[in-house]
């Protein structure tokens, strides 16, 4: 039997990108039905939609209008369009929970601790979820030493590593980097430093690019 062709990624994200979600349900369909063939190194790698955001945040609705242009009508549109992508891959919206956009370093500064614990893959899913399906303010170190309790990290170390802006040149350096390499938009998942998969797509697309990597490899 042959043995598992590795395969490095780097799912490039913001953990208030609805896309990113997404993204990361398909992500994980593929892996799944990759099986046995494939041994993954998954790393999540910081990106700030909005790296000026005040530490208040926005309202979520005044902020798309103003960022994109969007009507109120295209924003319904979109959201619900989303909400159908997270339901059919098993990720609950709950748009009506959600209310301000906020500013996510210091989420993103806690990830990379929990990299260095070996828990950096349940925080993120557990930091989406308490965003996007439960409306929480993944701002607030409150809510952020909670979420990282919940998946079972130290509570207490992980308020010292907010209150003592550990990991902010990291996360900082790790952000340049990628925006140097061209990334604009998220989420950007690069495997095997090579090729890249862009936006939310379908679990099927990224089956078909990891069989083909794995295949070459």
């Amino acid at each position: 039997m042959a043995s598992p062709t590795p395969i490095k990624i780097d799912f490039v994200s913001d953990v208030v990108c609805p896309w990113c979600a997404v993204g990361l349900k398909s992500l994980e369909q593929a892996l799944a039905k990759l099986g046995d063939d494939v041994a993954v190194e998954l790393h999540f790698q910081p990106f700030e939609l909005n790296p000026q955001m005040a530490p208040e945040g926005e309202d979520i609705l005044e902020h798309i209008a103003h960022k994109y242009g969007s009507s109120p009508a295209q924003i319904e549109q979109n959201r619900e369009a989303i909400r159908e992508r997270g339901a059919a891959l098993g990720f609950t919206f709950n748009m009506d929970k959600r209310n301000r956009i906020v500013n996510t370093f210091d989420a993103h500064r806690l990830l990379h601790w929990a990299a260095l614990e070996g828990s950096q893959a349940e925080l993120k899913q557990a930091l989406l979820a308490a965003y996007f399906t439960d409306g929480r303010d993944v701002s607030s170190r409150d809510v952020l030493v909670d979420v990282a309790a919940s998946v079972g990290l130290d509570a207490t170390e992980a308020r010292r590593v907010l209150d003592e802006d550990r990991y902010a040149q990291d996360v900082r350096a790790q952000e340049q980097f990628y925006q140097s390499q061209g990334i604009r938009a998220v989420p950007s998942v690069i495997i095997n430093d090579r090729y890249l998969v862009q936006g939310g797509q379908p679990p099927e697309v990224f089956e078909q690019t990891l069989r083909q990597v794995a295949a070459e490899g």
